[in-house]
């Protein structure tokens, strides 16, 4: 973990509410709706007539992160982003966090300052307050859970339901870097592991360290929607990789989809780094997770609003429940059953 040169000063010489006063006091408003932000038993938020979405997402050190190879900033920036992704994917805007934290005494103040700058950036850069939280210890290193609030009109929420036969099955950016991002690092860290003077190989590969490192949510795709008059029949947002998030689409709406294998967009660091480590990119894309792309329907009417869009890809279409959901293989074209072999935290570790 990086920090700053110089003295390093132990959580305990703030106390709990030291520090809560250290990291909060220098928070920015972006929002009319934060009526009482951090410093009070509860935020008070007031969104009028519109309806609030809220999700929350807890990431824990060994499981989700190596802060081996992660910087304490960068971890606070995704913490934030993949909460705001979800909103985005039922097609609200974000306006308020929460951020809970239990601290291992590992943890220096200067550390948590990183920490906390992170995600204050991405409060900034996604126009979002952070209203409270909690902090306590931890016995085993770092849990970071974060609580994302949005404000959407009743008749604008998409749900992981409504997906219908014919429907286009569409995706945002392209799948897999975030993956073979993180097996870069993985590899580099055995690496060290054995010879701690080596450099790390990390050349060339910016993009996809930073689909890993430092992921950015679609709100952009919000826009075009708007801009489009388009609403998407059903959209999740790629977090446990594309085969799993299909399968919740299909499983929600009580349908099954045709995926077609030479549509799925890779970028060609994806493609490459996949080749010199001996993985299938489409392993990277269908199971990799970490995305963050959205994963959406339109009717088949609206083709012609997004075609000509150089960041949405059609990757195949909805089907009836009959006929399940099959990725159809390039070249052959045969129809393999999808299978939902996502990200799983609660699956035993090798």
């Amino acid at each position: 973990m990086t920090e700053k040169k110089g003295t390093i000063h132990q959580l305990s010489e703030l106390g709990e509410f030291g520090l809560i006063n250290r990291l909060t006091s220098h928070l920015t408003i972006h929002n009319k709706s934060t009526l009482k932000g951090v410093g009070d038993d509860c935020a008070v938020l007031d969104f009028n007539n519109k309806k609030t979405v809220v999700t929350t997402d807890m990431l824990t050190e060994g499981v989700h992160f190596n802060l081996m190879y992660v910087p304490l900033k960068h971890l606070g920036y995704k913490a934030v982003v993949v909460n705001l992704s979800d909103v985005y994917a039922m097609n609200a805007i974000p306006k308020q966090i929460t951020v809970s934290m239990a601290l291992s005494s590992k943890f220096s103040i200067e550390a948590i300052d990183e920490l906390y700058a992170g995600i204050r950036l991405a409060c900034d850069n996604y126009g979002v307050d952070l209203v409270g939280g909690d902090t306590t210890s931890s016995m085993t290193g770092l849990v970071l859970s974060i609580t994302a609030l949005g404000k959407v009109e009743e008749e604008d929420v998409v749900f992981r339901s409504g997906a219908k036969p014919t429907d286009l099955l569409c995706v945002s950016g392209d799948l897999g870097g975030a993956y073979m991002g993180l097996q870069l690092l993985e590899r580099e860290n055995e690496v060290f592991k054995v010879n701690p003077k080596m450099q790390p190989q990390l050349e060339g590969y910016d993009y996809i360290l930073e689909r890993q490192l430092k992921p950015e949510a679609r709100r952009d795709m919000l826009k075009v929607f708007a801009d489009q008059k388009i609403r998407p029949t059903a959209m999740i947002d790629i977090s446990d990789g594309l085969s799993s998030e299909i399968m919740h689409i299909c499983e929600a709406s009580g349908t099954g989809c045709k995926l077609f294998e030479d549509r799925i967009p890779m970028d060609d660091q994806t493609k490459q780094m996949a080749e010199e480590l001996n993985i299938n990119p489409l392993v990277a894309a269908l199971n990799g997770g970490e995305d963050y792309e959205l994963l959406f329907t339109i009717p088949v009417g609206e083709y012609d609003k997004i075609r000509n869009h150089p960041d949405i890809t059609v990757i195949g279409h909805i089907t009836e429940k009959s006929e399940g959901a099959n990725l159809v293989t390039a070249g052959s074209g045969q129809e393999i059953p999808l299978m939902a072999q996502g990200w799983n935290p609660l699956k035993d570790q090798e």
